[in-house]
């Protein structure tokens, strides 16, 4: 008896939860690389590239669904520019010269793109942070800056601002 008191509650909750539609429909976010980044991807290494629009597309489809925004919509969103703070494994092979851990600089990414909502409307995106100077660079990751970029694209559109300046 106790087995059926203690399922009873739990199978009523999921034929509950199965039986009624999704309320909420997760967005989908697509990243493609494109702009002058296409052009210097065998610059930064091509590795770096992707796994850098792999981390936007995590880093915003993550925040969106942990907020509950932008629900049935599509974001498409082109990663223009990037700028690493450290030197990628690519650059330090074309110059040996640069030093992994002390070199640093400036680093920051461009996005831009589109939000297709639910309803049907387009709406543009664009988005960029970039350090002002080297003595605002925080951390010691190759891309924190740009990681910087993402998470306030993130932000941004979570409250409904899609072009910034």
């Amino acid at each position: 008896m106790r087995k059926i008191a203690f399922f009873a509650p739990l199978a009523a909750a999921l034929a509950v939860a199965a039986a009624s539609p999704a309320l909420a429909q997760a967005p989908t976010v697509n990243v493609t690389v494109g702009g002058d980044l296409q052009q210097d991807t065998d610059k930064i290494g091509v590795r770096d590239v992707n796994d850098q629009a792999t981390r936007l597309a995590r880093v915003v489809q993550t925040e969106l669904e942990r907020r509950g925004a932008l629900d049935g919509a599509r974001v498409d969103l082109v990663l223009t520019e990037l700028k690493p703070n450290r030197p990628t494994m690519q650059q330090m092979v074309d110059r040996p010269g640069l030093d992994g851990i002390r070199s640093i600089s400036i680093g920051g990414a461009t996005i831009e793109g589109q939000i297709t909502l639910a309803d049907g409307q387009v709406q543009p995106v664009r988005y960029d942070w970039y350090s002002n100077n080297l003595q605002d660079v925080r951390g010691y990751a190759t891309w924190q800056d740009a990681e910087t970029a993402y998470q306030r694209l993130a932000t941004n559109l979570v409250r409904g601002r899609y072009v910034s300046r």
